[in-house]
């Protein structure tokens, strides 16, 4: 038999496409084509094929910011661990590929469980199944959640010590300033009684800056553009992707590298039915990521509750991993 339908006929039904329309990404979508200036959420970069591109972007050469976080957390991996203590739960917040966390997971004394965190379902459960077969002793639970939301995480098991957040790859650097002193709010509550140890970007020559987001390889063009591509596989759109090209450069007085998606000419795009024209030359603004100074970025952590720890930086003064203490329990 045919279960009944309770809001109508199969007929009366959403498509498929109507449905992904009706998602958090194609409602974003849908103000940003109407919103001016046009603008929308990086975290719609990461799906599986994003989450990949990234992947590929962390190991160009032009990109400084991940191996030179590597080369801390290596270098001072033990110093970490004595600030985290014994059978610490450690819950990182944007997870990807779990590459860093394994330089955690092998300092720390006896770590009693992992909560990985990612907007990308698909990408993190194949990414923490991997995990689980090199740490199979470790208590891992994968969440796929967006964490500049409300967050609700099991309670950590019985004798289990800190709860310690892990925020890496300078992340932080994508939001508005009030969208990252609500993250860290939202942090300072999950991790009450335990710290968030959280990676920063630094001010620096704009060169090097440049380079790192324009690289020779053409792949930080390429994640660009997959956010148009993704639009046209779930939302049913029709971006022509040879009609934008990716466009990033550092706008100073604001300290932060803008990442834009600028149309090549004339062009008309559809969602839903609804026609939306782009001139030559107007942008969809897809990325901030903001640098930061040592003493400006303890002092936003301050404003969330967040008392200063200790921070290591690099010899050229690269990037920063800050230890910051959350409110007592």
């Amino acid at each position: 038999m045919t279960p009944p339908h309770p809001t109508g006929s199969a007929a009366q039904r959403p498509s498929p496409a109507q449905a992904a329309s009706d998602s958090p990404f194609g409602r974003d979508l849908s103000a940003m084509l109407a919103g001016s200036p046009r603008r929308i959420s990086p975290k719609y970069f990461y799906d599986t094929a994003g989450s990949e591109l990234f992947e590929r972007i962390c190991e160009l050469p032009e990109y400084y910011p991940t191996r030179t976080e590597m080369g801390l957390l290596l270098a001072h991996a033990s110093e970490i661990a004595e600030q985290a203590g014994p059978r610490s739960e450690i819950v990182e917040f944007g997870a990807g590929a779990l590459h860093k966390i394994r330089l955690l997971l092998n300092a720390f004394e006896a770590p009693a469980g992992y909560l990985p965190i990612d907007i990308s379902g698909e990408h993190l459960h194949a990414a923490a199944a991997e995990l689980k077969r090199e740490y199979p002793h470790l208590a891992i639970q994968p969440v796929a959640a967006d964490y500049t939301q409300r967050l609700l995480l099991p309670a950590p098991a019985a004798g289990t010590g800190k709860r310690i957040g892990f925020f890496p790859g300078s992340t932080i650097g994508n939001f508005t300033e009030a969208e990252a002193l609500r993250f860290l709010e939202v942090a300072a509550q999950v991790l009450k009684g335990g710290a968030l140890l959280l990676g920063a970007d630094l001010v620096k020559d704009p060169a090097t800056l440049h380079a790192a987001y324009n690289d020779t390889q053409g792949v930080t063009a390429a994640f660009n553009l997959n956010l148009l591509g993704r639009a046209n596989r779930e939302l049913g759109t029709d971006f022509d992707l040879a009609g934008f090209a990716h466009h990033a450069f550092y706008n100073v007085p604001e300290r932060r590298i803008e990442m834009h998606l600028v149309s090549l000419h004339d062009q008309t795009v559809h969602l839903d039915g609804s026609a939306f024209k782009f001139a030559e030359g107007e942008s969809i603004h897809t990325e901030n990521s903001q640098k930061f100074t040592v003493a400006g970025l303890r002092a936003l952590a301050a404003r969330a509750g967040f008392t200063a720890g200790p921070v290591w930086t690099d010899d050229e003064g690269l990037f920063s991993l800050h230890w910051l203490n959350a409110p007592a329990a």
